[in-house]
């Protein structure tokens, strides 16, 4: 469910700043400089941006391109419409030396005729960042690089990204071809909500296809013993730059920062630290509501039950200073009457949620159950009852 802030983070996080002494025992420093074209940070479980710069920007995605494509793999998996043993025929467009857009960019090194695995292509993307066994899982997934790149650009605008196009299933550049570093981070969100096995992937620190050639994963973080970084990817040509979506975990929160346009290999890296570090540093993720969990019990008019459990189907997570998760409250607003029949996930009121006062979201307020319409004699019950109610209150 999509939040709708009252107050938005940074309000809240100048409005701590201003009172650091008497409300929070350190202050919320500003947001670090990054030597990046464009870069943002947000909280994977709230949606929540903490930090951003350019972020809107259009940018080439190089190799984070590889995100979408993997978005795409997963979902066929997930589906059952591709298996991890079938085997894969490389074509001549996915043979590694016989293809001349190929020259001299990442490869698995597939060879033409050879057949591979889909869990050994899908590690080839992920882990190696193979240009070619992008193209070998396009064709087995959609039958041609066109047809998954349309699939690519059908998913991009099912999750929401507004800001990017995709014109290749690798990431070479193309004309046409863009994306934004707000788009990157919330691509790898939905990597992580909606496919956890897929995602589980990106944090093999290497990957070998064939013996003479073993290929370590290009994000250093993963090896960064200061950070628990279990993905995302590396992106790099001419016209991008440097590109890196990083996502890590502390407790209960999980944050994913997206820096594109860096200066050098190391760089990306360094700079996104820098943003992983500060959000851990000074913000955390509260849980306030869990889900299926009853909040409020309501009446129902005409049902075959009296009374209707409230709440969220889905947790709701909310963003807030470092130390400060069990400080949140909740404002229920119930609808005045609610009838019968009612399907569960039914909006019937709203959820404020508070810190020091000041509403830091909002949410609805749903029915946890179904609940039919009683039958003839309850509706006359309940419609004399309902009359004598509305009169009296």
């Amino acid at each position: 469910m999509k939040k709708k802030f009252k107050l938005s983070l940074a309000m809240l996080t100048l409005a701590f700043c201003s009172f650091a002494q008497a409300d929070m025992p350190f202050p919320i420093p500003n947001i670090p400089q990054l030597d990046a074209e464009s870069y943002i940070l947000i909280d994977a479980k709230s949606g929540e941006i903490l930090a951003e710069y350019n972020a809107l920007q259009q940018r080439d995605p190089a190799s984070l391109t590889k995100m979408m494509t993997s978005y795409v793999v997963g979902q066929a998996l997930q589906s059952g419409n591709i298996k991890n043993d079938d085997m894969v025929v490389v074509s001549k467009d996915a043979w590694a030396t016989g293809n001349p857009a190929l020259k001299g960019s990442s490869l698995m090194f597939l060879e033409v005729g050879k057949t591979v695995s889909v869990a050994d292509l899908n590690k080839g993307i992920i882990v190696q960042s193979g240009n070619d066994a992008c193209i070998a899982m396009a064709e087995h997934i959609a039958g041609s690089q066109g047809a998954f790149v349309n699939l690519m650009n059908d998913y991009a605008k099912k999750i929401g990204l507004e800001h990017s196009h995709f014109e290749t299933v690798h990431g070479l550049d193309a004309p046409g071809q863009y994306t934004t570093a707000k788009d990157m981070a919330f691509l790898g969100r939905a990597l992580i909500r909606d496919l956890p096995d897929e995602y589980a992937i990106y944090k093999e620190k290497e990957f070998t296809y064939t013996l003479a050639k073993p290929q370590r994963n290009r994000n250093g973080l993963l090896w960064d013993t200061t950070l628990n970084v279990d993905g995302i990817k590396t992106g790099h040509t001419n016209a991008a730059g440097y590109n890196l979506v990083a996502s890590a975990v502390d407790g209960n929160t999980r944050l994913i920062s997206a820096v594109l346009g860096g200066r050098t290999y190391k760089g990306r890296e360094e700079e996104s630290k820098k943003l992983l570090v500060w959000g851990f540093r000074f913000f955390e993720t509260a849980n306030p509501v869990k889900s299926e969990t009853p909040l409020v019990m309501a009446p129902i008019w005409f049902g075959a039950e009296n009374n209707l459990q409230l709440g969220s189907v889905d947790a709701i997570y909310v963003t807030v200073p470092k130390g400060r998760a069990a400080d949140v409250k909740i404002k229920y607003s119930v609808d005045n009457y609610i009838y019968a029949p009612i399907a569960k996930g039914a909006k019937v009121g709203s959820m404020q949620f508070l810190l020091d006062d000041k509403v830091i979201s909002e949410q609805p307020l749903v029915a946890l159950q179904n609940i039919e319409k009683t039958g003839f004699f309850g509706t006359i019950l309940d419609w004399i009852g309902l009359q004598f109610h509305k009169l009296f209150s």
